[in-house]
C-alpha cells in the first residue's frame, strides 16, 4: 500500500470510530430541580410584629434552600381579603401554606381547600378552628397572658382598678392572652377590681386609640391596664399621654416597637411581653418544609413569652428579642 493510500485509510478509519463516540454531556442543559415555594400568610403588614415574622421566614428559606413567598392583608381586620390570598396560592400550586389566620373559623374553608389540593398548612401566631393542620407553631397565649398578671398584680401589690382593652373579636391568640390574664388576676390577685373587660381597639392603632380615649373619659379612678397586643398597646399609650396620666396607670402591653422600647424605658410602659415571632417565623417554614421532605413535624410547636421591664430589657438576651436586627433577612 502506497504512502498516500495508507493516510487516507488511516484517516477514514479514525472518523469512522470518532462517530460512534457520544458527545459528551452538557451538564448546564440538564434541568435542575425546582426550589419548593413556601407562601407565608401574615395577618397585616402594618405591625413591627410581623416584619420579625418575614426576616425569621427569610432565614429558614436560606438555610432550607426554599423560596418564601411574603404577601397579606394591609389591616388585620380584612378577613376576605386574607381569604383571597389564601385561594390564590391555592390556584398557583404553591408547594405549602403558612398562615397566620386572622379569624379562627372565616379562614376554615380556604384552608380546607388547601389540604384537598395535598398543600400542607402550617398555622402560626392564632390557632384555627380545624384539625386538619401540620404543626401550631405560636406563643402558648394563655400563660403569656396569666404573665402580665402577675407583673401587674406585682406593681398593685394586689389592690386597684384594671381595664383591659381587647383587641378584635375572632383573633384567637388575643383572646387567649385576655383570658389568661383574667383567670391568673382573679386567681393570684382578688383584690384588683377590672371595672372594664368588653371593649376592643380593633385593627389599628387609631381605633385603639379611640376606644382608649373614650374609656379613660369614662373611668376617672384608675390604677392600670392590660392591653394584648402592639396596636392596643400603643393606641392606649398615646391616649395616656394625651390624658397626662402617664405617670399614674400602670400600663402592661404586649409585643414590641421602636416606640414601645423608648416607652419602656422612660418608665412610661410598665412591662411588655415579648413573644419571640423570628423564631416563629424559622420554625414555622422549617416544618412545612419539614412534611414536605417526609419528616417527622410536632403537632404544637411553643416559641416561648417573657415579661421585659424597665430593669431587664438591657440584659442581652432579653434585648435580641425586644430590638432585633433584621436588616440581614429583610
Amino acid at each position: 500500500m502506497s504512502r498516500t493510500a495508507w493516510l487516507c485509510h488511516a484517516l477514514w478509519w479514525l472518523l469512522l470510530t470518532g462517530c460512534d463516540k457520544p458527545a459528551p454531556k452538557d451538564q448546564s442543559a440538564e434541568p435542575q430541580p425546582r426550589a419548593l415555594k413556601i407562601a407565608v400568610i401574615p395577618k397585616g403588614s402594618t405591625h413591627e410584629f410581623w416584619k420579625s415574622v418575614h426576616a425569621g421566614a427569610n432565614k429558614a428559606a436560606k438555610e432550607l434552600g426554599v423560596e418564601v413567598v411574603w404577601k397579606g392583608p394591609v389591616r388585620e381586620d380584612d378577613r376576605d381579603e386574607q381569604i383571597k390570598v389564601v385561594e390564590n396560592f391555592i390556584a398557583s400550586h404553591i408547594d405549602a401554606i403558612v398562615l397566620a389566620p386572622l379569624d379562627d373559623t372565616a379562614l376554615v374553608p380556604a384552608v380546607r381547600e388547601a389540604k384537598n389540593e395535598n398543600i400542607p398548612v402550617v398555622i402560626i401566631d392564632s390557632d384555627i378552628k380545624w384539625d386538619g393542620r401540620v404543626s401550631f407553631v405560636a406563643t402558648d397565649n394563655y400563660q403569656a397572658g396569666a404573665k402580665a398578671a402577675e407583673r401587674l398584680a406585682s406593681l398593685l401589690q394586689g389592690s386597684g382598678k384594671v381595664i383591659v382593652l381587647r383587641y378584635q373579636e375572632g383573633s384567637a391568640s388575643t383572646a387567649e392572652r385576655e383570658r389568661g390574664f383574667l383567670d391568673a388576676l382573679q386567681k393570684s390577685a382578688p383584690g384588683i377590681e377590672v371595672v372594664s373587660s368588653n371593649q376592643y381597639g380593633g385593627a389599628t392603632t387609631e381605633t385603639a386609640y379611640k376606644t382608649a380615649e373614650n374609656l379613660l373619659v369614662k373611668f376617672r379612678e384608675l390604677d392600670a391596664v392590660f392591653c394584648p397586643n402592639e396596636s392596643t398597646t400603643f393606641g392606649m399609650l398615646r391616649a395616656l399621654e394625651d390624658a397626662a396620666r402617664v405617670k399614674q396607670v400602670k400600663l402592661i402591653g404586649f409585643d414590641s416597637s421602636d416606640k414601645l422600647v423608648k416607652a419602656l424605658s422612660e418608665d412610661a410602659v410598665h412591662g411588655l411581653v415579648l413573644q419571640n415571632p423570628f423564631k416563629m417565623g424559622e420554625l414555622a417554614v422549617h416544618a412545612a418544609v419539614d412534611k414536605l421532605r417526609g419528616n417527622t413535624v410536632q403537632p404544637r410547636i411553643d416559641t416561648g413569652s417573657q415579661v421585659v421591664t424597665r430593669e431587664n430589657m438591657a440584659e442581652p438576651m432579653v434585648k435580641d428579642v425586644l430590638a432585633p436586627d433584621l436588616r440581614a433577612w429583610l
